[in-house]
């Protein structure tokens, strides 16, 4: 019987191993997301975000399920462009959005806005381009001619009031052959605004050019593009990729991959084309909306039933939101559980990002160009950096995406005020509609990049492209039922009172001295208000500062004097205590101790000014009302205070090491003001310098040199309006210093027999007056008293 038994244990377990042998080699491979009941499940059960969600039932939808399943369905074989807003200036819009049908997503969002009372002028234009503007186009190569087809023509740009259709074929302008996108952009880069071009375009089934006039404009900012869009700031390894994209997360028991792919290759919303179902003004809006119906035997690949994906986008005059709604129609005959993934903006303006200083509120972390930024109930306001994005896409190339939150996170930390992609002076986020404060209908949020990690260059981090996504909850849908969400996009500049009003203010960050910044540009906008130029506000507010410092510039000006005197007794000390740094030290301390002489007093002007450097300099770097504005209006040159001057474009011909965007140590162009600067600053060193006593403050001074041209070899790409205010103190020091010298006394402060210990300084008298004067008397103490000479013993003969 034990023999049987055996026989039988040992046969059991030899079949049990060959079955599982041949099972991993033949049968199909088992979904990971069954093996994870959290992946499976992945439902939420909270009313509230249910209720966010808006599931219902819709009664016709299920009588078409009923009528039997749908084994294939027609959609669209080419995409189209559609176009939202308008560049009109008496539109009354503030952007103008390009979309495409396949995928249904955000093309491309150029801001509108013009300035008050100035229709031909736009608020915010591209600051880094100086040539016309035709409009953006969507060209591609034409198949039979030589010459690039237009795709969608924007109402309101040069193009549309030229004549210019969709479907034309442009083959030159003003004589320069055009046969791609590249040409089309090179044949107007000696263009300016306002001045007029002569397109020809072949229409139809002609063969002879139409010759139409263009009248160019200046270059809207592109708030949104894509990568390839990007022009001279193009980045290597940064991809293409269209905003704001919608596919599905979840479908019954198969879920996105963890890098973003599709469930199934062949079902992939973001890559088919939607059908364009309603365009034009509705009410107050200009709307576009869009439909995608995936059949049973493509949800069947992805274990689901038929369902209907709709969308649409919306515009209003005079706002920088975009209302959104998103809906998932059940058309099976079971009841389905589904969640969406929307991917939130790409490609945002790189506006500036080879010298620009965007300030992160970490401290142990930099901000790139583009950052990820978002406000929930527990973490309140938080930014993930592009730098540290990229550094996880390439360790983790298989799970690119930094998680904000899970299924499995708080309900304070899914509560989400907003959540979107911040650059310096603009912004693109998801916020939630009018009347809500936050959201809580999304179970999942993460941040990544849409790049290849590997290919983006060393130097050119800063400007990788960053975004995200939010995944809704899991949802059962019954047979005929629906899921809705309505959704607010927020695209436009960081103006306090604007972020404000959509619940965005703790995007504008200033950082150290911020409260000093603030107010600093108040002041600015109040004398800008005034004198119409904030170049010269500047200018003012520099020579209001140094004036109302004159006091202690004189001071400082007296102990260069008296420092001056001292010069021959320090040397004595410091040849007499050459090896002992300590006795060295305590005898200068017993000198400066006996002639009453503070060295620090000199050097309070310097400290009090760099309050107002850094608040300067980050209201230069933050307050987008001083972006764009020119120091003498109708030049380029200097014409964004923000920015570099731009003096003269040598990335020509300079070598890349020192012109490169990114990778150079100048940037591509020449910036005569901080150039200037560093010429004042050796001029005041050759003026006020003591000449060198030895061989060791000769070394010193000639370090002081090569370090004042080191900075400006790293101030050289610093924002105009900070070189303007250097170059105002500077002179304004040059101008005190000689001014100041004059009514110094020609006489030595201090006493021959006080400087080498003979006498005593007389005994300091106790402190009375106010605070204010104790404390003055501490910054810069009254000058020692000594006898006068006729009353002083005279040293005994010998």
């Amino acid at each position: 019987m034990e023999r049987r038994l055996l026989t039988f244990f040992i046969a059991s377990t030899a079949f049990f191993m060959v079955y599982i042998s041949l099972r991993t080699m033949f049968a199909p491979p088992v979904d990971p997301a069954l093996d994870n009941p959290a992946q499976v499940q992945n439902e939420v059960d909270e009313p509230a975000a249910l209720a966010d969600l808006g599931v219902e039932n819709d009664e016709s939808a299920s009588d078409e399920a009923e009528g039997g399943e749908e084994t294939e369905v027609k959609r669209p074989t080419e995409p189209e462009w559609t176009t939202l807003g308008s560049m009109d200036p008496t539109s009354g819009y503030f952007m103008l959005i390009t979309l495409n049908s396949r995928g249904a997503g955000i093309e491309r969002i150029e801001i509108t806005e013009r300035e008050e009372n100035r229709p031909d002028k736009l608020k915010y234009r591209r600051v880094d381009v100086r040539h016309g503007y035709l409009g953006y186009l969507s060209a591609e190569p034409a198949s039979d001619i030589d010459g690039v087809r237009v795709r969608v023509v924007g109402p309101g740009t040069p193009a549309a009031l030229a004549g210019i259709q969709v479907g034309d074929v442009i083959v030159s302008i003003d004589g320069q052959p055009v046969r791609d996108r590249e040409s089309l952009d090179n044949a107007l880069l000696e263009s300016k605004p306002s001045k007029q071009v002569v397109v020809s375009v072949v229409r139809g089934d002609s063969t002879n050019p139409v010759e139409l006039t263009a009248t160019l404009t200046e270059h809207p900012l592109d708030l949104v593009r894509l990568a390839d869009d990007g022009g001279i700031d193009k980045i290597e390894g940064n991809l293409s990729r269209l905003s704001c994209l919608l596919t599905l997360a979840q479908v019954n028991r198969k879920s996105i991959a963890p890098n973003n792919a599709p469930i199934a290759r062949d079902v992939d919303p973001t890559q088919m084309i939607w059908e364009s179902k309603s365009s034009g003004e509705e009410g107050n809006q200009n709307l576009v909306g869009y439909e995608l119906p995936l059949s049973a035997a493509e949800m069947k690949q992805i274990g689901g039933e038929p369902i209907l994906l709709k969308r649409s986008y919306a515009v209003s005059p005079g706002s920088y939101v975009v209302d959104m709604d998103l809906e998932i129609v059940n058309k099976g005959k079971e009841e389905q559980d589904l969640a969406y993934r929307l991917e939130g903006a790409n490609g945002i303006t790189l506006e500036g990002w080879w010298y620009s200083n965007k300030i992160s509120p970490h401290f142990t972390s930099g901000a790139a160009a583009r950052d990820i930024v978002y406000k929930t109930a527990s973490d309140g306001h938080e930014l993930v950096s592009g730098y540290a994005l990229l550094k996880e896409a390439r360790s983790e190339p298989k799970s690119p995406y930094q998680t904000i939150f899970a299924p499995d996170s708080s309900e304070a930390s899914k509560s989400l005020a907003y959540i979107g992609v911040d650059a310096q002076y603009f912004t693109v986020a998801y916020i939630p509609p009018t009347d809500q404060a936050s959201t809580t209908s999304f179970a999942r949020a993460a941040a990544g990049i849409v790049a290849d990690a590997e290919e983006i260059p060393k130097y050119k981090d800063r400007a990788v492209n960053s975004t995200f996504f939010v995944d809704s909850a899991t949802t059962a849908i019954p047979a005929g039922g629906s899921l809705r969400q309505n959704l607010q996009m927020f695209a436009g500049p960081k103006r306090p009172e604007l972020l404000e009003k959509y619940g965005l203010g703790d995007t504008i960050y200033y950082g150290w001295f911020g409260g000093f910044s603030i107010l600093l540009g108040k002041l600015l906008h109040i004398l800008a208000g005034i004198f119409g130029n904030y170049g010269v506000a500047i200018i003012l507010l520099t020579v209001i500062v140094r004036g109302c410092m004159f006091p202690l510039s004189r001071k400082a000006a007296v102990n260069a004097q008296k420092m001056q005197e001292l010069a021959p007794e320090l040397k004595k000390i410091t040849e007499k205590h050459k090896d002992d740094l300590e006795a060295r030290m305590k005898a200068q301390r017993e000198l400066q101790k006996r002639v009453g002489f503070n060295p620090m007093a000199g050097c309070l002007p310097m400290f009090l000014q760099l309050p107002i450097f850094i608040g300067l300099y980050r209201a230069l770097s933050v307050d987008i009302e001083l972006r764009q504005q020119p120091f003498i209006p109708g030049i380029d040159w200097a014409s964004n205070l923000a920015g570099p001057d731009m003096f003269s474009y040598w990335g020509d011909w300079l070598f890349e090491y020192m012109s490169g965007r990114g990778t150079g140590w100048l940037g591509p162009y020449f910036n005569i003001l901080p150039v200037i600067v560093v010429g004042l600053f050796l001029l005041q060193q050759k003026l006020f310098m003591p000449p060198a006593t030895d061989e060791q403050t000769a070394m010193t001074q000639k370090m002081m040199n090569f370090m004042t041209l080191g900075m400006g070899l790293l101030f050289f790409r610093v924002p105009a309006g900070l070189c303007l205010y250097f170059i105002t103190s500077s002179l304004w020091g040059i101008c005190e210093r000689v001014l100041v010298k004059k009514t110094l006394p020609k006489t030595s402060h201090f006493d021959s027999t006080l400087i080498e210990g003979s006498a005593k300084p007389t005994e300091k008298k106790a402190e009375t007056g106010s605070l204010a004067d104790r404390i003055r008397n501490q910054i810069s103490p009254p000058e020692p008293e000594f006898d006068r000479p006729n009353k002083r013993k005279r040293p005994k003969k010998k």
